[in-house]
């Protein structure tokens, strides 16, 4: 079934949007973008997005979504952080959102980052009783951080032009 030209239009803005969620983290991200393709290929009908390319799309969502956990994961990893320094930087962001949210809402993404590095910073100090260890390991959550925006921009321009490719060619 073939949809009005504009829904292609507002569905390229809403991808385009869950791409800023790789960098800005109130934003969602990847997961926005795979619902955003799920809801025009059911509308019309797995008709230009075939079930194949919805497959693709999926697995490059899940790449994408799950870019923070495992990027982050395996850098506090190469820093020498223990398993228990990750659990605390959970902790430590939800600690830290909760706290930012007193402040009209506004300090929820600043305070889950700082609460994270916190987490794993203190965890490790107090696991090792050296700041140097300690700083190595949380400068190591901090690149698997930077880096899983990097894979989930990149996921997602991919999805945008796999999204575009199929549409376009109808």
């Amino acid at each position: 079934m073939a949809l009005p030209a504009w829904t292609f239009g507002v569905a390229i803005a809403l991808l385009t949007a869950g791409l800023l969620g790789a960098f800005l983290p109130a934003i969602p991200g990847v997961g926005s973008m795979w619902i955003v393709i799920l809801v025009y290929a059911i509308a019309e009908r797995f008709a230009t997005i075939d079930p194949l390319s919805f497959t693709v799309l999926t697995i490059l969502g899940l790449i994408g979504a799950t870019a923070d956990l495992w990027m982050c994961q395996l850098g506090a990893k190469v820093g020498g952080a223990s398993i228990h320094s990750t659990l605390f930087s959970v902790a430590g962001a939800l600690l830290g959102g909760s706290i930012g949210f007193l402040f009209a809402g506004i300090g929820v993404v600043p305070g889950m980052l700082v609460g994270s590095i916190l987490g794993v910073f203190f965890n490790e100090y107090r696991k090792c009783r050296e700041w140097r260890a300690s700083w190595k390991a949380t400068l190591g959550l901090m690149i698997g951080f930077t880096l899983s925006s990097v894979v989930e921009f990149l996921v997602g321009i991919l999805m945008l032009v796999v999204f575009v490719w199929q549409v376009l060619r109808g």
